[in-house]
């Protein structure tokens, strides 16, 4: 027998019943039944009940047992009385009479329970990771982690994909977020960058005929952290792909996301449709470019309607250039109270309001508005909306007026409190879609042109397109939203030197920056590039989806907190003088 043990936890049955066994494990629970203990001994497979008497040689050891002590069991497998069988645990049927005891590691009073879901404040339960890490809900959403990534790299083999390792220290490139930056020893006052994402090496492997390339590859962000973001690192399915169209990414993506979300996704239904919806579409819609299409709402431009009205707030607004009325259709949602409920809900997020109307039937049995804004506007009005908006009797519809970009954001999010509110939205499914279409460019505060997204995309149209108003180019660029969540982000590649120059040039890139910041890939692009195009899709909100958690740090096994710091391990810390001697660093006070 071995030294430790002849079964795990979570592998004795009836057929076991009077062998000699020998389990280890931790002290999940104890319960003293007059004279009678019950031990729930845990490892990572299972739980199984031992028991010992007054009569059991390991009693007077058993009996001052701390919850999490590692323990060794010696004893004899026995069958439980019909009415004790517990149908939960595969183990159930069982129960080992304990003939002797090892402790193998003791426990310290715990700083947070193990046994049981009781709620504990997050920066305990990161400082005990460890301990966390024990509890069955946390404990199985680390294994559904790991599962997901083996079913994931399956599914890129079986698709002629091949895993590379890309490096992880390296120059710094422009992604959109901060860098990490490593000092070098050999190079003083040089730095590497830890790689935001293995963009350029990608490309690179394609440029070197490699073809159909994958890997589950860690990112490296400095980033202000948000409930489906690591504030400091990440991991992606990250792939690209030689001669293929943006459509063939699609092609390729769709059966491994679907196949994931249908082989983990406990029965929930996945949607076999995945629409393809326009950035700009997406924005006017859903105020967002992840939607979540489980809301059937879609919100739409009524400015007509309200140009030279009687609501003289939007009609004086709607005389500015680049404004415009949005409603927000609330089917079943005609009551002045929840109609107040939202307006408070607007200011909540710093708007002054939202405007409404609601329908309801009349006296004579016809269908009326009502609401301020339906008294300023008129019967005629309202009853336009009302058809536009497909609305009838106990419906509603909610107003925001102004620059689009001043109120997409906060629309985006009233249209999902509505559709929640409201019952609407439906729970318990997957529902994908492509937006396509991102623009190339955008105009910061300053008023300078800068990319919008990734800068290495192909423009659509080319060089021609590049030629004209920056503002106006579409980028084969795309993202896939999943119930309100951006799970992949990818684009056809910008391969041909003299396009990325001059793409570079609209964002105030010049000719010499461009060859000092990407001359490996613009290099690499003069010797033949192929066509190619690929995408990223994140690993942990996928599994926070499946999970179904709301927080990314339930799904990751040692995560920062909201502050980027390590608890557990005291990261980020202060280096010592000789290390910064050593690299020839020094550190200002904090201002």
């Amino acid at each position: 027998m071995s030294v430790y043990r002849s079964h795990t936890c979570g592998e004795l049955t009836a057929a076991n019943a009077g062998s000699e066994i020998r389990l280890s494990g931790w002290v999940h629970r104890v319960r003293d039944h007059g004279g009678v203990l019950f031990i729930d001994l845990r490892d990572h497979y299972g739980i199984t009940q031992v028991i010992a008497d007054s009569d059991s040689p390991a009693f007077a050891a058993l009996e001052k047992l701390r919850a999490e002590t590692v323990i060794r069991i010696d004893g004899r497998v026995k069958l439980r009385d019909a009415s004790l069988i517990n149908p939960k645990l595969p183990t159930g049927e069982i129960e080992v009479y304990a003939t002797a005891t090892e402790v193998l590691g003791p426990s310290d009073d715990l700083p947070l329970p193990v046994f049981g879901d009781q709620d504990y404040p997050e920066e305990t339960r990161l400082a005990y990771r460890f301990l966390d890490l024990r509890r069955d809900s946390l404990h199985n959403n680390i294994m559904l982690r790991s599962k997901v990534i083996r079913s994931i790299r399956n599914r890129m083999w079986d698709q002629d994909f091949t895993e590379f390792q890309t490096p992880i220290i390296t120059a710094s490139s422009p992604e959109g977020a901060r860098d990490f930056l490593v000092p070098s020893r050999l190079h003083p006052g040089k730095f590497y960058a830890l790689p935001q994402a293995p963009q350029q090496f990608k490309q690179l492997i394609m440029v070197a005929g490699f073809d159909k390339y994958f890997q589950i590859a860690p990112c490296f962000r400095d980033e202000d952290p948000r409930a489906d973001r690591s504030p400091t690192d990440f991991y992606q399915l990250d792939l690209e792909m030689s001669f293929i169209e943006q459509e063939d990414v699609f092609n390729t993506v769709q059966p491994v996301i679907q196949g994931l979300f249908e082989e983990f996704g406990k029965g929930r239904p996945v949607d076999a449709e995945w629409p393809r919806i326009p950035y700009a579409e997406s924005l006017l819609k859903y105020g967002s470019d992840k939607p979540d299409l489980r809301n059937p709402i879609e919100m739409q431009i009524v400015s007509d309607h309200f140009r030279d009205s009687g609501f003289a707030i939007f009609a004086k607004l709607l005389e500015q250039d680049g404004t415009e009325v949005r409603a927000i259709p609330a089917p079943t949602g005609g009551s002045r109270k929840f109609a107040d409920r939202m307006n408070a809900f607007a200011q909540q997020q710093g708007l002054p309001g939202m405007g409404y109307i609601f329908w309801r039937k009349a006296e004579d049995g016809s269908t009326e508005a009502a609401g301020p804004i339906a008294k300023a506007l008129g019967a005629e009005k309202t009853e336009a909306i009302r058809v536009q908006l497909g609305l009838g009797e106990g419906d509603a519809a909610f107003f925001l007026g102004g620059k689009p970009e001043n109120f997409e954001a906060v629309a985006g999010r009233a249209r999902n409190e509505i559709g929640r509110e409201l019952g609407l939205t439906q729970e318990n499914q997957f529902k994908f879609a492509w937006i396509v279409d991102f623009p190339m460019y955008e105009k910061s505060d300053d008023g300078k042109i800068d990319f919008s997204h990734n800068p290495f995309s192909m423009p659509q149209g080319g060089m021609e397109a590049l030629n004209g108003d920056p503002l106006q180019v579409l980028g084969y660029q795309y993202d896939l939203a999943c119930n309100g969540y951006e799970l992949i982000s990818g684009a056809i590649r910008n391969h041909k030197p003299e396009i990325m120059f001059k793409a570079f040039e609209l964002a105030g890139y010049g000719h010499d920056e461009v060859e000092k910041r990407f001359g490996g890939m613009v290099k690499a692009f003069r010797y033949g590039a192929p066509p190619h195009g690929g995408c990223a899709a994140g690993i942990d909100r996928i599994v926070m989806l499946l999970a179904d958690e709301q927080n990314i740090r339930e799904v990751i096994m040692f995560p920062m907190n909201q502050r980027a710091e390590d608890l557990m391990m005291g990261a980020p810390s202060e280096p010592t003088n000789e290390q910064m001697r050593e690299l020839r660093l020094r550190s200002l006070p904090k201002e």
